[in-house]
């Protein structure tokens, strides 16, 4: 006897239809073929013990299970319960009838229990544009695939459960999810707010204008000055997320396995902060099995990377291409895969070895040679994609026993809103371009042009302050979001003045 059911390979962040067919015939011997990997070939055992302990009969006939296409390979272990339906639909203990409305996915435990899997929602989203009635998948796995609406969502505990359900003999309600109601609870929630700093004006200042213009920054100061304080504070000032927006981010973290059993949705910014011993391919993704990384994990939102001179140095240059083409494509020899990496890059580090070159009061104990190496740790072509360099002193005794409490992120957040909306209405007309941050030269010319005072006062600059050249984009395209916080139309003088203070690094003396 021959059945078909479907089941869903992912492939990037992305999902394609899988056939899974199943056909009985005289003989012995179960085989399955269509590029499995071992994950799926040992499903054959998980199976075996599945059936024993739920009540079911492995036949006995020769099985032969097909995964279609057959061209394409078909990797973990969410095919045992598509593979087992298509068993059970083949030896007359599943009905076929219901087989061709559901993309059936799940992990089978050798009791019969079903485990979660990864990939729920960009399944979720494949069922909906192939026409699928609805998803049959683990409990676990159930709010994550409902946000997608027109498709019902079957969660299953049991394989036992999921043959009653087929079989119609069992009723499952289908799991419904408010989105509007899940945005509403959870976008304005942050653990950290801006209020709870003290002193750090300049820095926080700094940062808004990262938050309104999706600049990178890069905090440079003594240990114990606030750094990461203020960096894990940046999300909570940063414009809440389009739904677009927030099920591609989800889709990164559902295919990563990251999205917890109570979570549907991310509705907040993702925040991501590797260790300085993370590998290549931790932060930029890949592997024997493709998985994103830290830069796609951070899409859409802040990738942190404190003690930035004590990553590895080709750690740091693989930044270079997602910070520039806001995506990553990993290459194997059959088949290529692109994640997206529009993230923005906060990083910090101390501006020498011991800790404390310039500190206002703690005497530094390296030599100008050794800055200077400690510096060079991070190449010049990073740093060119690195708009803001703030230097952040320690905060005054009198600050810290301040009880006021500071500008709150919501507050902050406004005024960030307000400037995106300004950018969203300029590059309306451009595909791909959203923020200052991503302009190109031809686009700084067209919508940055400089009035005379301006320009002047930037020439100035560029000439007495020993500012590299790279400098002169990155001042021209903070000024730009300096302007759109202020509403003003026009790039000023007073904005390039606040624009050059921070690029304290392309200061040919700092360090020296």
């Amino acid at each position: 006897m021959f059945v078909r059911c479907y089941a869903s390979c992912v492939v990037g962040i992305d999902a394609l239809k899988v056939t899974v067919e199943a056909s009985l015939s005289q003989g012995i011997g179960m085989f399955l073929v269509g590029l499995p990997d071992n994950a799926i070939k040992e499903s054959q055992d998980r199976i075996r013990s599945a059936f024993n302990n739920s009540d079911l009969k492995m036949t006995g006939k020769r099985l032969v299970v097909n995964l279609a296409p057959a061209d394409m390979r078909k990797e973990g272990s969410a095919f045992d319960l598509p593979i087992a339906v298509a068993i059970l639909a083949a030896s007359e203990q599943v009905a076929e009838e219901r087989l061709a409305d559901y993309i059936i996915m799940g992990e089978l435990s050798l009791d019969g229990s079903i485990r979660p899997v990864k990939g729920a929602l960009p399944i979720a989203l494949r069922a909906h544009q192939e026409g699928f009635k609805g998803v049959i998948l683990p409990a676990a796995n159930a709010a994550e695939a409902a946000v997608v609406e027109g498709v019902e969502v079957i969660g299953v505990k049991t394989l036992k459960e999921t043959v009653a359900f087929l079989n119609g003999t069992y009723s499952i309600e289908p799991l419904k999810i408010d989105r509007t109601a899940l945005f509403r609870e959870q976008e304005g929630v942050f653990p950290e707010d801006f209020s709870d700093v003290k002193g750090q004006a300049h820095v926080k200042r700094a940062l808004e204008i990262a938050a309104a213009g999706g600049h990178n920054v890069l905090m440079i100061g003594p240990p114990g000055a606030g750094k990461t304080m203020l960096a894990k504070r940046m999300p909570s000032i940063l414009p809440p997320m389009a739904l677009e927006e927030a099920l591609e981010t989800t889709k990164i973290h559902s295919v990563a396995g990251k999205i917890g059993c109570e979570q549907g949705l991310m509705v907040r910014r993702p925040f991501r902060a590797p260790h300085h011993l993370t590998s290549q391919v931790a932060l930029i993704g890949g592997g024997s099995n493709p998985q994103p990384g830290e830069v796609s994990l951070a899409h859409n939102g802040i990738l942190f990377l404190d003690e930035l001179p004590e990553f590895g140095r080709s750690v740091l240059e693989v930044l270079r291409q997602p910070l520039e083409d806001k995506k990553i494509t990993v290459s194997r020899a059959r088949y290529s895969v692109e994640y997206p990496a529009n993230f923005t890059l906060i990083a910090s580090m101390n501006p020498c070895p011991c800790g404390y070159y310039n500190h206002p009061d703690k005497e530094c104990v390296c030599s100008p040679g050794t800055v200077a190496r400690y510096l060079n740790r991070i190449s010049g072509p990073l740093l060119d994609r690195i708009d803001l360099h703030i230097e952040v002193t320690p905060v005054p005794l009198a600050e810290l026993r301040d009880t006021a409490p500071g500008e709150s992120s919501s507050t902050i957040r406004e005024r960030v809103i307000q400037a995106r909306e300004i950018q969203r209405r300029r590059f309306a007309e451009i595909e791909g371009i959203h923020t200052n941050a991503m302009m190109n030269s031809r686009m700084i010319r067209q919508f940055c042009p400089l009035s005379s005072e301006a320009a002047a006062l930037l020439d100035r600059a560029m000439e007495r302050l020993c500012l590299s050249a790279r400098a002169y984009d990155r001042i021209i395209k903070v000024a730009r979001t300096i302007a759109d916080l202020s509403a003003e139309p026009n790039i000023s003088a007073r904005h390039i003045a606040e624009a050059i203070n921070y690029r304290n690094l392309d200061r040919e003396s700092w360090g020296r």
